[in-house]
């Protein structure tokens, strides 16, 4: 188990090299899979940002993102979930989201941490520009 604000920052390395390829910038979710879709990282010369899809990450530790392959996706839209507003889907506001707890092997979600207590991601509806939508208990 890690927290996104533990991955974010980190360095991302192909699975047979040493030098990284760049750094961790956020982890995009699918909330109707409850789980990580992409690594979003940047580097290189331009700094520009690229996106991996989650099954080429090989391994994620303490000290770095290892990728099996680094050939980069279209950007999809991205909203991060790190400091994002809760809203239930009646419109209730639910604070916002300080931290995620995700399995680094299946890319689960496990725990939402947020500014009133841990949120469950089977509770998670939609993403936003606006907000994290969840359902009201």
């Amino acid at each position: 188990m890690m927290l996104f604000t533990e991955v974010c920052g980190l360095p991302v390395v192909p699975q047979e090299g040493t030098a990284p390829l760049g750094t961790v910038t956020s982890l995009d979710v699918d909330v109707v899979s409850g789980s990580v879709s992409h690594v979003r990282w940047r580097g290189g010369r331009f700094r520009r940002e690229s996106v991996l899809p989650w099954d080429a990450v090989h391994s994620v530790g303490p000290g770095a993102v290892r990728v099996r392959s680094a050939a980069a996706e279209q950007v999809p839209p991205h909203h991060d979930l790190l400091g994002r507003r809760i809203l239930t889907e009646t419109g209730t506001e639910r604070g916002t989201v300080l931290d995620v707890a995700f399995d680094t092997l299946s890319a689960r979600l496990l725990a939402l941490f947020t500014t009133r207590g841990e949120l469950p991601p089977d509770r998670l509806l939609g993403l936003g520009d606006y907000a994290l939508v969840v359902r009201a208990v």
